[in-house]
């Protein structure tokens, strides 16, 4: 019975530490069907996932696709909630198997490869968030996060991406992402890509932030110059 309890915890350390490797940003350098140079890059974090391509000349906006995954072993599972290519992909699962040190992610079916860009350090905000309400004349109004029609905002360490979507009418609304820093209570997020609108790329904006009972405030100006205070909840 001791040897038995032994390989368990032994086997159940070894998928644990596969799963923490896999967090973080990860890209690939590519080209796209024309030649043109793009990049795809790649945020995990615990539970979710969301992968972006796009164009690593013009920053424009090709396409993204992300939602919850597990990964046991080297089979990396995807539950898709949001895929502008296919939409129809909406609420299936998908399988890979991937191979993973500490430099590198490679889809062996594909030969697709990844390089790390941070293992979720140093930024305070890692992890999938949820809009759930908004400061409104110094009260907080919060809203439920688990209906069809969400925002969410992914972060690794330096990477961050949001993106409005419908898992009902399998919907995509809009995404922007690129890098970010968190220094002494201010964010500061730097565009990469911006689907609604490709002028946006290489802005840069900064807001204030606090984590308040675990809640992440964010408040500021948004990229069209309107003042927003926004709360957002980690996913579970």
């Amino acid at each position: 019975m001791k040897k038995i309890t032994f390989l368990v915890l032994f086997l159940f350390g070894c998928l644990t530490l596969t799963a923490q490797s896999i967090i973080g940003a990860w890209e690939r350098d590519h080209r796209d069907k024309n030649g043109e140079a793009v990049k795809t890059t790649s945020i995990i974090t615990v539970g979710h996932q969301v992968s972006t391509t796009y164009n690593a000349t013009t920053g424009e906006f090709i396409s993204t696709t992300g939602g919850s995954y597990t990964l046991f072993g080297d089979t990396f599972t995807e539950m898709v909630e949001f895929d502008t290519e296919n939409a129809e992909r909406v609420g299936t699962e998908f399988s890979h198997k991937i191979a993973i040190n500490d430099k590198m992610m490679t889809f062996t079916a594909t030969g697709e490869h990844f390089t790390r860009i941070d293992d979720s350090t140093p930024g305070k905000l890692q992890g999938a968030w949820l809009m759930s309400g908004r400061v409104v004349d110094g009260k907080n109004q919060e809203r439920a996060t688990d209906g069809p029609r969400k925002t969410m905002k992914i972060l690794s360490g330096t990477r961050f991406q949001w993106i409005a979507y419908n898992t009902e009418t399998k919907q995509f609304m809009g995404t922007g992402g690129g890098t970010y820093s968190t220094i002494d209570g201010v964010y500061i997020e730097n565009i990469d890509f911006f689907s609604r609108d490709n002028s946006r790329v290489g802005a840069s904006l900064d807001f204030k932030f606090k984590l308040v009972d675990g809640k992440w405030h964010h408040s500021g100006l948004s990229s069209k110059g309107a003042p927003i205070n926004e709360i957002w909840s980690l996913r579970k």
